[in-house]
């Protein structure tokens, strides 16, 4: 895309936990990959439009730094790009968890901008992007992600980081979009059968929290999410022999699930190894201290697996 609309870059913070009794529930569902369950505290400023437009033969010039909107099919998508492009170094891209937006993983990202460009955009549903239309599947998922590679990679492989049910999305985006993806991170991502695992963990004759985690998951996974996204479970595809890091949790996530809670953790974790199928040159790496945000409880694990994918990327 040759021309965007640039914003100025406007401060975010980091997101906080609310009360206690939300944290017991959000934990629970966040532990499946869903839901983002911290209230943004946010800084406003006042944001100034201006457009941008690359001069022909000028591959770079399309690239832009700060937080603006790009136009993908009928669409306004919100996208934030810092720093400076390496020689040989692919983009990173990151790619939010359920209920999250790009706020979420500003901070992940200014510790990643110190070795190279990092982007990151809301999908639609989202943040300051537009609301679908209706219903999405991971084919509308991939169209926006192409949108918006070619405004902050061009023809260019980048490098898909994606936390939660951001993972979830990358890594049913790089097995059929191999020409685009140099190298995969998945940030405790959500496991690719996960309504099957939950629905044979938790039977429809459960009573208390963990009936009401089993319904408002399913729910969640037909449609019933900001993003309106249907999550169905599918085997895991290649993606060649991209270099791979899957990142989980060390942490137990569903304490708060009684009978339950171990069985989900541990189907969790099988998850997780479900994923190295994605690539022959693929690593599980665990965060040992880390609950479902790793990119906040271990950011050094988190961007040293990262940087690995990435410096593996540019060889």
């Amino acid at each position: 895309m040759s021309k965007h609309d640039v914003l100025e870059e406007s401060p975010m913070a980091r997101r906080k936990f609310g009360t206690a009794a939300a944290i017991a529930l959000c934990t629970a569902l966040a532990g499946v990959g869903l839901v983002g369950c911290n209230d943004a505290e946010t800084e406003s400023t006042p944001e100034t439009e201006a457009t941008t437009e690359a001069p022909a033969g000028d591959a770079d010039a399309d690239l832009f730094t700060g937080t603006g909107t790009i136009t993908v099919g009928e669409y306004s998508v919100n996208v934030s790009c810092s720093g400076t492009p390496v020689e040989g170094r692919p983009t990173v891209v990151l790619l939010h968890g359920g209920g999250d937006d790009l706020t979420a993983m500003a901070d992940f990202q200014e510790l990643l901008s110190a070795d190279g460009r990092v982007c990151s955009y809301d999908r639609l549903g989202a943040g300051a992007s537009d609301q679908p239309a209706g219903p999405q599947d991971y084919e509308d998922t991939s169209e926006v992600l192409d949108g918006v590679l070619d405004a902050v990679a061009g023809d260019e492989g980048a490098v898909l980081a994606g936390h939660s049910m951001g993972g979830l999305i990358a890594a049913r985006y790089a097995p059929e979009h191999q020409d685009r993806v140099a190298g995969l991170v998945l940030l405790d991502a959500t496991p690719p059968t996960q309504v099957a695992d939950l629905t044979n963990r938790i039977p429809e004759t459960a009573t208390g929290p963990a009936a009401e985690l089993r319904a408002q998951t399913l729910a969640i996974f037909e449609g019933q999410n900001p993003e309106q996204l249907v999550m169905a479970d599918g085997e895991v595809g290649s993606a060649g022999d991209i270099p791979v890091q899957v990142v989980r949790r060390g942490l137990a996530q569903f304490a708060e699930v009684p009978e339950y809670g171990p069985g989900l953790d541990e189907d969790w974790a099988v998850g997780q190894e479900q994923w190295l199928a994605l690539s022959s040159d693929s690593e599980l790496v665990t965060a040992e201290n880390s609950g479902h945000y790793v990119y906040v409880d271990e950011p050094d694990v988190a961007a040293g697996a990262v940087n690995a994918v990435t410096e593996q990327a540019s060889a």
